[in-house]
């Protein structure tokens, strides 16, 4: 007789989850789950929950009201709160929090040495994990004596060292320039493939979400308005704050109307283009409606009419900014510029997200996209 499948275990449940700060509500019955070995971006503006969220389920922060449990193990709800050191969780802070006493190396090993490891092989992997993060030169340094970038590295391999089953990231590449964010999300890549570790990762930077989640939750406010795949909050977003946050987004007035294979007809001034794949607010009706465009959904060449009023090239792309009858419309392009600024230019749509169709109610945050 085949024994039933055992249900997968989430690295963290959080449900209900309502934090305040005296009267200032930060956190609104919020709910999410992580699966094992999943990474998901907490991704939202300054001040909208992100790292409150992270230091409650870390155990830095008492909950009003709801329950958090990691790993299947209930460690906040009600009275009950376990202390951080026993939610078995790694976590690097936005403001280092290293031992100003310790080297370098020494605080990387201090969560070895804490579950059991003789301090010999303790320093072996610890050198390891900073000589990966491109710092073990800096192993006898202590904080005091390393940058902001230098500190941020080591608060990194102190938290994958601990080799735990979830990780909690605030921002931990802020201070980094952009090859070393690749090291450190390859690192935080390869430490999840080999322990089966869970990654809840907080940041601003909409690259930085897309480039290390499964999954992406928009944060807004205290609570999370939409939570997808990277592609489904860039292509499909919840409202026009979800596409706006990320990333480029131009909103047009054009005439619409439905084709026979389920695509737009869409005009701009005298001229029209088929065959627009369209999502968002549908089914749409013929008549005037407001269309987000990204960069990519447009290109340079075809029947609408536009004018270049800035040209900005970005080494592989090129963007372009179009004055046109029916607003401003970014075009990226791949390569070098094709064009200047003041040329009279034609353009065209492959895509639109409808924000608000001849047959929708005239607010588009009132109509999720499903």
């Amino acid at each position: 007789m085949t024994r039933a499948a055992l249900p997968v275990v989430p690295a963290l449940e959080c449900r209900g989850l309502t934090v305040t700060y005296g009267s200032t509500p930060v956190l609104h019955e919020l709910d999410l789950t992580v699966g094992a070995a999943e990474a998901v971006a907490l991704l939202g503006p300054s001040g909208c929950g992100k790292t409150t969220l992270l230091y409650t389920v870390a155990g830095f922060v008492q909950p009003d009201a709801g329950r958090i449990s990691i790993a299947g193990r209930v460690v906040a709800a009600g009275r009950h709160s376990e202390p951080p050191e026993r939610r078995g969780v790694g976590v690097v802070f936005q403001n280092y929090a290293l031992w100003p006493h310790l080297s370098a190396l020494d605080i990387v090993a201090y969560p070895l040495r804490r579950s059991g490891l003789p301090k010999d092989e303790a320093r072996r992997r610890s050198m390891s994990l900073l000589d990966r993060l491109g710092i073990a030169r800096l192993a006898r340094s202590r904080p005091a004596q390393l940058s902001g970038g230098e500190q941020q590295r080591v608060g990194v391999a102190r938290a994958l060292a601990r080799e735990a089953p979830l990780y909690l990231f605030d921002e931990p590449t802020a201070h980094l320039d952009t090859a070393l964010r690749t090291v450190l999300q390859e690192e935080l890549a390869e430490q999840r493939t080999a322990l089966g570790a869970a990654v809840l990762y907080a940041t601003h930077d909409v690259a930085e979400a897309f480039a290390v989640a499964d999954r992406v939750a928009l944060v807004r406010d205290g609570r999370i308005v939409q939570i997808a795949s990277p592609q489904e909050v860039y292509e499909r977003p919840v409202d026009l704050w979800a596409a706006r946050l990320t990333g480029p987004a131009a909103v047009l007035e054009v005439c619409v109307a439905p084709d026979a294979a389920g695509s737009l007809v869409l005009r701009v001034a005298d001229a029209s283009v088929t065959g627009v794949s369209a999502t968002g607010v549908l089914p749409v009706r013929e008549g005037v409606a407001q269309v987000l465009v990204r960069p990519e959904w447009a290109r340079l060449g075809g029947p609408l009419p536009g004018r270049i009023t800035s040209v900005r090239f970005r080494g592989s792309d090129t963007d372009y900014r179009l004055d046109t009858p029916a607003g401003t419309v970014e075009v990226r392009e791949r390569g070098a510029p094709r064009a200047a600024v003041g040329d009279g230019t034609g353009w065209t749509l492959e895509r639109a997200w409808v924000l608000v169709s001849p047959a929708s109610s005239p607010d588009p945050s009132a109509r999720p996209v499903r």
